[in-house]
């Protein structure tokens, strides 16, 4: 989101811009989704799992409810909830079973390639993405 709001002004009507955002806003929907199905939020009446035309300023508060959402679940997840199996229905209508840890691995799979999409996309209209490595993030300097 920080690359999104830090693009410079200029740059944001370009339809590649537009489809950073759509990303976005795609990946929170996805997100949201299955914390309605691990019985976080209620589901909405139609939810869309690829909104199109969302707004930047849109983005942050559906950000905030989606993560703290996870951060509910998450707190509460046992080792042994995480293996746990369940059922849930796809939006096509069959239905399927995995493990908690299935879908946590599933999405953040799903999370890293579209920031790079979204990276990509920025770069293209010359604005600075977000660095998008792991390990970038989680690396400790060694001194001494």
């Amino acid at each position: 989101m920080a690359s999104l709001a830090a693009a410079p002004v200029e740059l944001r009507a370009s339809e590649k811009f537009q489809k950073a955002i759509d990303l976005m806003a795609h990946i929170v929907a996805a997100r949201r989704m299955w914390l309605w199905r691990f019985g976080v939020l209620e589901q909405e009446s139609s939810p869309e799992l690829f909104p199109r035309e969302n707004s930047i300023t849109e983005l942050p508060a559906l950000l905030v409810e989606m993560e703290s959402g996870w951060s509910e679940f998450l707190d509460g997840l046992t080792d042994e909830a995480i293996a746990r199996s369940f059922e849930y229905q796809s939006y096509e209508g069959p239905r399927f079973r995995n493990t908690i840890e299935d879908i946590l691995t599933q999405l953040f799979g799903h999370s890293w390639y579209h920031r790079g999409q979204i990276a990509q996309l920025l770069r293209s209209i010359g604005a600075e993405p977000a660095v998008t490595d792991f390990v970038f993030w989680t690396r400790e300097p060694v001194t001494g």
